[in-house]
Parts: C-alpha cells; structure tokens; sequence
C-alpha cells in the first residue's frame, strides 16, 4: 500500500526530508510506501489533505530557534477536520549557496522567513549590508541564483546537490542543535499517544485563562507547551494552544477535557500521538 504526502516544496525543502524520513520509518515499521506531493505553501499541504486529494500532510510546527511555526497553528486551527498522526524531530543544517566567486560579493539573500532567522547571526557578520528577501520555502528561494552572481540563497546540502548549486559555507545555522518539530495530519482519528494537543479560546473576562490552567494543575496534567496566538477577531483576543503529556484513552484525560471545556469558549483537540523514533544517519 502507498500513502500519498502533502508538503512544502518544490523538492529539497526540510518539510520534504521529514517526509522521507517519515516515509523510511514507515516502511520499516508497516511495509508502506509514500508517494510525496509538494504544494507552495504551508496551508495548501494543510488544504490538499483536508479535501483529501493526499492521505496525509507533514508540517513544521515549532523550531528549536525560533519557536512555533505561526502559518501552521493558524491554518489548524481554522480547519476542523484534521488530527495529528505522528511527530517528527529533524535536525536542521543549513548551507548558504551562492554562483558568487565569493561570499562577500552576494548583496541580496533569499531564503524562508524561519531560515533567515536561524541565520541571522551569520548573516550579521558575513553580510551585514546584504538585503534578505523572504520566500515560501527554502528551495523556492534557489531559482533566483542562476539570474545574478550577487544572490545567495540559504537552503540545504540536499538541496544544493539536486540543483547542482554551489555551496559557500556550511553549516551557516546560529545554534548547532537546530532542530524543526513536524506534525504528521490526517482526516482519520489520532492513534493515541504520549502527547495530546489542543487549542482553546476564552470569553473575555477576568480571570479567564487561569480557570483552564487550573483544570490540568488540579488533575495533575503536565504541560509541556502552551502559546498564545491572536484570534484575528479583534484586538487582545487570543487562542491558546497547549501540548499535554497523556493520551485521551485515559479516563483522567477524558475527565479533564470534559470539565476544560466548562472553562472555554471553543475547544478543538487535535488528537493524542507519539513521535516518530530516530532513524540514524
């Protein structure tokens, strides 16, 4: 049997080798193979699954550098529709690829907004006067190189040898434990897991969130991760998204959505999983 994959593309991305290495596990672990389909953005891979043009999409949702992946929380939360299968950790090394003779004649920079950031420091030091010009995906950013030896991109080594592009410099990345969390979505229900995630809103009155935190504090629920994310409905107006340890097979958990919902406005749980185990280089 062959699943088909949703993810940011074109072919070379991050989101792409999570899905290889989402792929390698699954076939060691099921005989399944993956067929990928890269999309442009990150709500398409969200939009193809949920119409079901693929069987499942994977997404980055948070960087050890630079935390949540924002498009990905929003676009989950306004789509109802999907659960998290599986998550992901992928190291992330970034390469700073250029036809320039020389890394100091680059002037301009593309790369995605997560990537340039991941850089920065780099960036502030090697080019400090070079314009950074965001894109939807660190290999959409390489078709730009072949017009002008003054442009860099930042990307991967896999990348740089699918196009055949020369690399200036590698690893370029601030910190040398990058590292992207993926999710693994679908329209069929979660398996269980270790971590459950779910968002919620609040009406707007005091004391509002304190009442939902106190729910898992009471129950004795750890929280592994909680973020605010504006509503988009006005000023002040958040959505909180949570990570729990525990799986919503359990009559504690069940019992603790239960009363949380008492305390929220909306709530949507995206489903109880477990990463998927290191497979190694």
């Amino acid at each position: 049997m062959t699943l088909s994959i949703a993810h940011l593309g074109p072919p070379g991305t991050y989101a792409e080798a999570a899905a290889l290495r989402y792929g390698e596990w699954l076939k060691a672990a099921t005989q399944q193979t993956v067929q990928l389909l890269p999309c442009a953005s990150i709500p398409q891979t969200f939009y193809t699954v949920a119409e079901g043009k693929t069987d499942l999409a994977i997404v980055p949702v948070e960087n050890s550098i630079e935390g949540s992946v924002t498009t990905t929380m929003d676009t989950l939360w306004n789509l109802d529709t999907l659960q998290i299968q599986r998550s992901l950790d992928l190291p992330i090394t970034h390469a700073f690829l250029s036809r320039a003779t020389a890394i100091a004649n680059v002037h301009t920079v593309y790369s995605h907004p997560q990537a340039l950031a991941q850089c920065q420091a780099w960036l502030e030091q090697h080019l400090p006067q070079a314009k950074r010009i965001p894109t939807n995906s660190t290999t959409e950013a390489l078709q730009h190189l072949d017009d002008d030896p003054t442009i860099g991109a930042i990307s991967s080594r896999r990348a740089a040898a699918l196009y055949q592009l020369p690399i200036l410099a590698c690893p370029i990345n601030d910190h040398p434990d990058n590292c992207t969390r993926f999710w693994v979505i679908g329209l069929q229900p979660s398996p269980g897991g270790q971590r459950t995630s779910l968002a919620f809103s609040v009406h707007d009155v005091p004391g509002a969130l304190v009442k939902p935190l106190q729910v898992f504090a009471d129950r004795g629920i750890n929280m592994s991760r909680i973020e605010s994310r504006p509503s988009k409905r006005a000023l002040g107006d958040y959505v909180f998204f949570i990570d729990l340890a525990g799986d919503l097979r359990e009559a504690n958990m069940q019992q603790t959505l239960a009363e949380l919902a008492l305390h929220t406005e909306t709530l949507k749980v995206f489903g109880s999983y477990d990463p998927v185990p290191a497979i190694a280089d």
